[in-house]
């Protein structure tokens, strides 16, 4: 009993993190399709619960978006917890491998680049800001 208090107090952190830095949290199949379904750019993170994901993923997540081109959309699934959701997320990725935590950008609803794993774990939170900001100047207008 006491560990699964553990892990729901875990989960909840690092959904209120996302909520706190502006995503939209989306939890089943059906708000994955609409949200990826609007006009403009998105960033998807897909959450998890792992150390790089609280170390180094969210953090960027959080502050890559203070830039002066940044995604019109900003959503988030959580991988292990809405497996339905981030399953559906993962159908608009081209193929590539799941990976949590992780980044994709989508326009107008189109995959345009993925951020995985092995690109987050084992660098800092600053080189992923540094690594988003760089898909930012490709894909997103300025603000």
């Amino acid at each position: 009993m006491e560990y699964e208090t553990f892990m729901r107090d875990v989960v909840n952190v690092a959904r209120g993190d996302m909520r706190e830095a502006g995503y939209e949290e989306l939890t089943t199949p059906e708000e994955v399709d609409q949200a990826f379904a609007r006009e403009g750019t998105s960033l998807v993170m897909i959450n998890s619960i792992c150390g790089c994901a609280g170390g180094i993923a969210r953090p960027a997540a959080s502050y890559a978006i203070h830039y002066d081109k940044r995604p019109d959309h900003l959503v988030t699934v959580f991988a292990g917890q809405d497996r339905e959701a981030t399953e559906q997320a993962r159908t608009y990725f081209d193929g590539e491998p799941p990976s949590s935590p992780s980044f994709a950008l989508l326009k107008d609803g189109k995959f345009q680049a993925m951020l995985g794993r092995h690109e987050i774990e084992g660098f800092s939170a600053v080189d992923v800001v540094g690594k988003l900001q760089q898909l930012f100047d490709e894909y997103c207008e300025e603000i």
